[in-house]
């Protein structure tokens, strides 16, 4: 268990248990805008001049927050599912697997990272179940320094 400690020595916990803080937080966001960098790169050698498909497909991953509709549970399961890096990492590779859907298959991958570069940069991280707020970059709110 994570957290603050009482005088008894028990780990207490914070709001904020499990979420990342300080110099750590602030690389982990770095990683963010390296990421979406990388993946509007490679999407612009992949496929140029195909920015209004970029603009359409980049939110699509936010469909997973539909899953809060039937609890913060099966929400946090949805939204962690499109936001991790393993889907469009093995949708790059099942281009490699399937050549000839490569063309296809490689652009939608770049935009699925810029999509998740962009919110790990932005502060949204991969959820907890406490909540939507709940992220493994800290609290999401009003009180978000960054």
């Amino acid at each position: 268990m994570t957290g603050r400690r009482d005088p008894s020595h028990r780990a207490v916990p914070t709001a904020d248990a499990g979420a990342a803080q300080g110099g750590v937080r602030l690389l982990l966001r770095a990683e963010g805008a390296a990421l979406l960098l990388f993946a509007v790169l490679a999407y612009a050698h992949l496929a140029p001049g195909q920015w209004g498909r970029f603009a359409a497909l980049l939110l699509l991953p936010d469909l997973a927050m539909l899953g809060y509709l039937a609890g913060p549970a099966i929400g946090a399961r949805a939204y962690n599912a499109a936001h991790s890096v393993v889907g469009p990492v093995l949708l790059a590779a099942a281009g490699f697997a399937l050549p000839a859907q490569a063309a296809m298959l490689w652009p939608l991958s770049a935009i699925w990272l810029a999509h998740i570069g962009l919110d790990r940069l932005l502060g949204y991280g991969l959820k907890y179940t406490r909540g939507f707020g709940h992220t493994h970059l800290g609290r999401l709110g009003p009180r978000d320094p960054w």
